[in-house]
């Protein structure tokens, strides 16, 4: 246990040397490492990268600059196809601006933010949480990496040498959102929101896009996989400085950066930090009760499943279950294939057949098959099997 703390308390010397000095041995200034995220800023943090690498994949737009807050940049514009970008170190909004972000997308329009941390005003809106990981410099493993979910393995991760990525979401809504990045621990930390005609992105590791994480090695293509999901000629593009600002001004009025800036006071804060921890791991192991473990709650899902089926099946409800197969089979194509189900055509068929390497006929056939079911009044035995089968052989041969 003391070399573990010994460990700590080493790093945390260490970082705060490296935080603190402002020159190397040669007399030469060092880049600051302020996380700006500012479009400007050619330092470590900044976007400067990113805004010439936005006007090279959206060539054919012009970049909008935005200065304030979202309510009043919806009410001045009545776009239905733009995207709308922002970095910042804190996102904070009030309840008329996270209003106007989930209107600006239900219109059809793309939201794109990365944030350290987001307050829970707009993560409300869509039944999420972030785990924001507030103190990196306890975390003493500094290497780390990045992946987008449209990579097909670990080869395609993208790392660098920096404070790790530990923040991450939790959701509750898996109808409409779709993991599309992940951090070294395989925690979700790049979301995708779906609402009425538009997407929301959520990403919290803006370091992610940083000048010093792009230009190491081929880093700059976690950002061309990052915007691959939005559309490659947007109505409109609009690059955010509204919401950078007041996250990097609420972040450096904060109370603990103050003392942290101080080095005095931040020997004082980690020091006090260390002790405590040192008293409650040391002092409460003699005083505390010896809890008893608490057995978990079963998973009881797939038995109420299996119940439910066997009551579907001794009632001959061949209707019911053949309209809950279909259903199933509709959700998985519009969460994996991202198509419209409602509308099933000829164009709809080959989209389907091509996405997901089935042959046509094959899906012509199954959702003839569907129809059928959907239309009659009754499904005997032979239909429900046959609709069975079809659905199996297309999660086979895709």
């Amino acid at each position: 246990m003391s070399n573990k703390f010994l460990h700590i308390f080493l790093m945390l010397v260490i970082a705060g040397w490296l935080t603190g000095c402002s020159r190397d041995d040669g007399g030469k200034r060092l880049p600051s490492l302020e996380e700006t995220y500012s479009r400007t800023d050619k330092n470590p943090f900044g976007t400067y990268v990113a805004y010439q690498q936005m006007e090279n994949m959206f060539s054919r737009n012009t970049i909008r600059e935005k200065r304030q807050p979202f309510d009043k940049t919806w009410a001045a514009i009545s776009d239905t196809g733009s995207l709308y970008i922002s970095f910042s170190k804190f996102l904070f909004v009030n309840e008329d601006e996270a209003k106007a972000m989930m209107d600006y997308v239900y219109a059809g329009n793309t939201l794109f933010i990365a944030a350290n941390y987001f307050d829970t005003v707009l993560l409300s809106k869509i039944k999420c949480k972030e785990n924001y990981s507030a103190l990196p410099y306890l975390q003493y493993d500094f290497f780390d990496s990045v992946r987008t979910t449209n990579t097909s393995s670990n080869d395609s991760a993208f790392s660098y040498y920096y404070h790790p990525f530990k923040s991450n979401f939790e959701y509750r809504d898996s109808v409409f959102t779709k993991v599309l990045g992940v951090n070294d621990e395989n925690k979700p930390n790049y979301i995708l929101y779906f609402h009425g005609k538009g997407k929301l992105f959520l990403h919290c590791d803006p370091k992610a896009f940083s000048n010093y994480f792009l230009l190491k090695n081929d880093n700059y293509k976690y950002l061309q996989n990052s915007f691959a999901y939005t559309a490659n000629y947007p109505d409109h593009l609009y690059w955010d400085d509204y919401y950078r600002k007041i996250g990097s001004r609420r972040s450096s009025e904060s109370s603990l950066s103050a003392i942290l800036n101080n080095p005095p006071l931040a020997w004082a804060f980690w020091l006090i930090l260390l002790l405590g921890l040192l008293y409650v791991l040391f002092g409460g192991k003699r005083r505390q009760r010896i809890i008893d473990k608490i057995k978990p709650n079963e998973n009881t899902t797939v038995t109420f499943t299996e119940t439910i089926g066997r009551l579907y099946l001794q009632q001959k409800d061949n209707k019911n279950i053949a309209e809950k197969m279909s259903t199933y089979f509709n959700e998985y194509v519009r969460n994996n294939y991202f198509l419209n189900t409602n509308l099933v055509n000829d164009d709809f068929i080959t989209s389907l057949s091509r996405k997901s390497g089935v042959d046509r006929n094959k899906v012509e056939s199954l959702y003839r098959a569907i129809h059928h079911v959907q239309s009659n009044a009754a499904v005997d035995d032979y239909q429900l099997l046959s609709l069975n089968e079809q659905i199996q052989n297309f999660y086979k041969q895709k």
